[in-house]
């Protein structure tokens, strides 16, 4: 087969050719010996073995040179690979086995040299990002080194010169006091510096994971100062709404029903006035329980744990609404505030009762395992549309015409403030489970 590089002609095929050569050039030059020398057939086959000797020894050697010369550029090649330079190719003039080596060998080189020009272009792109993010980067190695910080963290913790190789402890003595206590403190949370109008909030979370073989620790500082203020705007907007929408229904009819009592009065029709005291009494109580709610949930106290038995929990919580339990109680105790978990536990079973489910498919699970305890309460209402269920934990959101917005809220409070989560979830079949997950220890 003709290709770039002439008629392909195999190396067992060049073997061949060469052997039957040789044997023919051996039997050639015995037949002229013999010939020359017809009394010395020892005389004949010594010269004839050691002309054919000398011939393949110059012919072997000159085949092998240019194949060991290959093989050395192979093996120099490979070396080079291995140190990350592509740059180098190979020739070979015939057209053989050796020819495909060659070329599958240079193929090799030439995907690796666009990989790694692929590589390096990504590590530059990533590096680009990473440096000029917002968000403050320190990547920790284990014993305190630093590894990588970017500019943002330069800035944030040395006036923005290097940091790589130098300890967080030496650098965290010179920080601000709250940037100091956060990252000593350990786990994610929240801490502001500086005071009144100059107050930064940050927020710092920290993952870690082993990089070749060594802990390794990514802390993330990023500030939300400006994020939480619009938050807090949105909050008090939402508050205000809340809060006049309340107040205008309750207030409205009051003033509607005053000047009604007025005129009863002026009228002389006496007997309809208990009528309008009862309801201006019944509007005032539901403005009554409305600031309640906002003041409870506003100054929810720290949790005054206490070992609680589950039975005993259950029994009085069974005596303030009605529920059914499913599945056996845990025999082992738990430790939590009773009033705040039954303030919220009977906030998620009046909101079962008020999902449109009947009263004998609401029901209250704990089980405990995993090193959690999970309390779950059951229903078999209408659930939640995906737009709800991302928003019902939001502080004075409700689908409800005369809801506060606050028993989700207030439960996800008190969960949290006890180390736990909250999770709402649609059940198969129609209904929603909203689950406390509490640590068990």
């Amino acid at each position: 087969m003709a290709t770039g590089r002439g008629l392909r002609i195999s190396l067992a095929a060049r073997g061949v050719a060469f052997a039957s050569a040789l044997v023919t050039l051996a039997i050639a030059l015995t037949l002229v010996l013999t010939y020359l020398l017809p009394d010395s057939p020892w005389l004949v086959a010594s010269v004839s073995l050691l002309v054919m000797l000398l011939i393949v020894v110059g012919v072997v050697r000159g085949q092998l040179r240019s194949m060991l010369s290959l093989f050395r550029a192979l093996t120099g090649t490979v070396t080079s690979y291995r140190d990350g330079d592509f740059s180098f190719g190979l020739n070979w003039p015939r057209n053989d086995e050796l020819g495909d080596l060659v070329s599958a060998h240079n193929a090799l080189g030439d995907v690796l040299r666009e990989q790694r020009l692929a590589l390096v272009q990504r590590e530059l792109l990533l590096d680009t990002m990473v440096q000029n993010t917002p968000v403050a980067m320190l990547l920790i190695a284990d014993g305190d080194p630093i590894v990588y910080a970017n500019l943002a963290a330069r800035k944030l913790l040395n006036q923005g010169h290097r940091l790589e190789g130098r300890s967080l402890p030496a650098l965290l003595e010179q920080a601000a006091a709250p940037l100091r206590d956060a990252v000593q403190r350990g786990g994610d949370g929240l801490f502001s510096i500086g005071a009144d109008d100059d107050e930064e909030i940050f927020h710092l979370a920290r993952r870690s994971f082993r990089l070749n073989g060594r802990l390794h620790e990514l802390l993330l500082l990023r500030q939300l100062t400006a994020e939480l203020r619009r938050q807090e705007v949105q909050t008090w907007k939402k508050v205000i709404r809340v809060i006049s929408h309340e107040l205008n229904n309750s207030l409205a009819p009051v003033a509607s029903l005053a000047h009604s009592g007025a005129e009863l009065v002026r009228r002389g029709q006496h007997d309809k006035l208990p009528g309008v005291f009862t309801v201006i009494e019944e509007r005032a109580r539901h403005l009554e329980g409305l600031i309640r709610d906002y003041a409870r949930f506003a100054k929810l106290p720290a949790p005054r744990n206490e070992t609680v038995i589950w039975k005993d929990f259950v029994a009085r919580l069974g005596s303030q609404i009605a529920f059914t339990v499913e599945g056996a109680l845990p025999e082992e105790s738990a430790s939590f505030d009773v009033p705040q978990m039954e303030q919220a536990l009977i906030n998620l079973l009046k909101n079962a009762h008020e999902s449109g489910s009947s009263a004998d498919d609401v029901r209250l699970s704990i089980r405990r395992g995993g090193g959690v305890i999970r309390i779950e309460v059951l229903d078999r209402g209408s659930g939640m549309s995906e737009a709800v269920l991302e928003n019902a934990l939001v502080p004075f959101y409700s689908t409800k015409r005369s809801g506060t917005g606050l028993g989700l809220a207030l439960a996800r409070e008190i969960a949290e403030a006890h180390g736990g989560r909250i999770a709402l979830n649609n059940r198969n079949g129609g209904g929603l489970v909203v689950a406390l997950v509490l640590p068990s220890a």
